[in-house]
């Protein structure tokens, strides 16, 4: 419809504090939010997407003041002054609309770039929105388009291979030294927080078994549980070596927790098979001495930090051609856009003329008698072929970029439309 517009509003960890996001007026979930949003009159297709990390509206609507004060009191009802809320609001318009949202989709504009948690985001909010009726043709269209540069960045390019956390970091160089780690078996040392992720993501990576061992034995066999493994009291540490394959030691304690003369004999009892240490703690748990022994490999956490810096720079190299994917896509949905801006008037012209076409021959064929079937289909032909031919310039001009967009399209294609007397009530 005319003036209608796509409107992507929201605030992000980049443009809002927390404390400001704390306050805002969502409900949990998605059901009363797409309702109340709905209701606002001037908006004909909507979507949402609340995280963590942002709160996003994509709309389909006529923009006006009285909108974006409408909007504003849905994010932030009047727990903070509309003059205060514009500081944190963004709004994109049409291409940069579409622009943003593919950057979103992609990971680009994630706390952590290349993180793959945004996506299923992205599309566990768009099965909502669908399902109570929010989204139209073009939301539709448009999310879906999201969801294809999505899967071309992660295809195309290596921006979610390197490890940019301490604890995924850990599981990436398990990977390099033992190859397939499914069948491995890690040994936690204490109950840090960052321990705790690591083996998060190696149980994601299917290793056999996880062991922890931990002072309080109760915190031990509760953490244990979390990984459907078993634990061990501290006692047994050394015992354990010999069984495990990948240690990740965070206990907080004031001196070391193995040394190098503990674990030499256990390498003997394992024939040499390869240990992995990783030292997680601050003071350090385990004796940088374990790198002189053969097949022992020890990273503390300034190692790790090094490699997770590493892998920041060549993601950021792999977001520089995730950006050249959002921005072709972008061009593609944005002709695509000025293809629908003129398709309603390129189709009001063909139907116009082709109407002229067949009134001309009802009229004139009836008088020409003694025409074979054949004549009668050589004239028909001609004539088709004379208005094809009339019609090539105005709707080559239709259809150049040009015609497209939004800065004096609606001019020039109102100017066609009055030219050929096509009406403005069907566009």
């Amino acid at each position: 419809m005319p003036g209608e517009r796509i409107i992507l509003l929201g605030v992000n960890h980049k443009t809002t504090p927390v404390e400001v996001r704390e306050r805002m007026a969502l409900s949990s979930g998605y059901e009363q939010p797409l309702t109340a949003l709905k209701q606002i009159g001037t908006i004909r297709e909507c979507y949402l997407l609340s995280t963590c990390n942002r709160v996003e509206l994509l709309l389909v609507a006529e923009p006006s003041d009285q909108l974006i004060d409408n909007i504003l009191s849905f994010l932030f009802g009047d727990r903070i002054a509309k003059e205060q809320c514009r500081e944190y609001l963004y709004i994109y318009y049409d291409r940069d609309a579409v622009h943003h949202l593919f950057m979103v989709a992609a990971s680009l504009d994630s706390m952590i770039v290349g993180e793959a948690q945004i996506l299923g985001q992205l599309k566990e909010a768009y099965r909502h929105a669908s399902r109570f009726g929010c989204t139209g043709p073009l939301l539709n269209r448009l999310l879906h388009k999201s969801f294809s540069v999505a899967k071309r960045v992660r295809t195309e390019t290596a921006i979610g291979s390197a490890a940019v956390s301490i604890s995924y970091a850990a599981v990436q160089l398990a990977k390099k030294i033992f190859g397939n780690i499914r069948d491995k078996k890690v040994l936690l040392i204490g109950a840090g927080e960052m321990a705790e992720l690591a083996a998060e993501h190696l149980v994601g990576q299917g290793v056999a078994e996880v062991v922890v061992a931990n002072r309080t034995l109760a915190r031990g066999v509760e953490l244990a549980k979390r990984f459907h493994g078993r634990a061990v009291s501290f006692d047994e540490l050394i015992s354990q070596l010999e069984q495990v394959d990948i240690i990740i030691s965070s206990t907080g304690a004031p001196t070391m927790v193995l040394r190098q003369s503990d674990v030499r004999p256990v390498m003997r009892v394992r024939r040499n098979r390869p240990l992995f240490f990783i030292d997680i703690a601050v003071p350090r748990d385990l004796d940088p001495d374990l790198n002189d022994l053969e097949n022992v490999y020890l990273y503390d956490i300034d190692d790790l930090s090094s490699v997770v810096e590493m892998n920041r720079t060549g993601r950021e190299r792999e977001a520089v051609k995730a950006t050249r994917i959002v921005d072709e896509m972008t061009l593609s949905f944005g002709r695509w856009m000025e293809g629908m801006t003129v398709t309603p008037t390129i189709l009001a012209l063909r139907n116009k003329a082709d109407g002229i076409c067949r009134a001309e021959l009802e009229k004139t064929l009836p008088r020409l008698t003694g025409l074979s079937e054949e004549e009668r289909h050589a004239i028909e032909v001609m004539l088709s072929a004379i208005t094809a031919k009339m019609l090539h310039a105005p709707l080559a001009y239709l259809k150049s970029e040009s015609c497209g967009g939004r800065d004096n399209s609606e001019a020039k294609i109102d100017t066609v439309r009055t030219i050929f007397d096509l009406g403005g009530d069907d566009q």
